[in-house]
């Protein structure tokens, strides 16, 4: 798997550097970020311009990047131990998903269900998360339907974003819990809601119903954060 760009490299090198198989310059930099690429102490290869863009796919490399060990998903028993999880229900744009992976884990989630989504491209993800993709515990599942019975026997109280819910300002959560997320478009499917023990739903003014699917999870999860009794 290759990761670029430097903000996200240098976090792999300061806080997961026994995922990064090698380094890669595509430019000459300075004497300062040379010495902590070094630091790694990890091969490092000299790039020409057309490499790398291919690696990174015509991204923008800014003339680092990295070949790291796959992200490996866990498996649905652990993601089951945990107390606070995001499920996300058919979200597709990878940017979004990598920016609710970022407000996660710097919020204390600890743990992400990417659902009714097939093949899921981590790498964007990863890019899109800042690196905390690296550190929040996450499983694919493609028919979300048969696992919510399994978090119900498991104690998870679960929880659905709608603008059609309850104020979630007023509302102090379960200790334990599983917050869904529906599509960009569409919101979560009739049949995802009706299992679910409470809708819920961000105040919104100035007669404005629209946030991005990344923005109002950050919210939700600041509240239920900061409700909690």
């Amino acid at each position: 798997m290759i990761i670029y760009g430097k903000q996200i490299v240098l976090y792999a090198i300061a806080h997961h550097s026994d995922k990064i198989c090698e380094l890669y310059l595509a430019k000459e930099v300075d004497s300062r970020l040379f010495a902590t690429i070094k630091s790694c102490r990890k091969p490092i290869l000299r790039l020409d311009s057309k490499k790398a863009q291919a690696l990174a796919r015509g991204g923008n490399h800014q003339g680092v990047l990295a070949r790291i060990t796959p992200l490996e998903s866990t498996s649905f028993a652990h993601i089951k131990q945990c107390q606070k999880i995001l499920v996300l229900c058919g979200i597709s744009d990878m940017g979004n998903i990598g920016g609710i992976f970022r407000s996660a884990y710097a919020l204390g989630v600890e743990a992400i269900i990417i659902a009714q989504i097939k093949s899921p491209k981590i790498e964007q993800i990863l890019r899109a998360s800042s690196g905390a993709a690296f550190g929040l515990p996450f499983c694919v599942v493609e028919n979300i339907l048969d696992r919510i019975n399994e978090l119900k026997m498991a104690g998870f109280a679960l929880y659905g974003a709608d603008m059609r819910g309850d104020n979630i300002a007023h509302f102090n959560p379960a200790k334990k819990w599983a917050m869904f997320l529906g599509d960009e478009s569409q919101g979560l499917y009739d049949k995802i809601a009706k299992k679910l023990d409470r809708i819920l739903s961000i105040q919104m003014h100035n007669s404005f119903n629209s946030l991005n699917v990344s923005v109002a999870a950050g919210i939700m999860m600041a509240y239920l954060d900061s409700n909690k009794g």
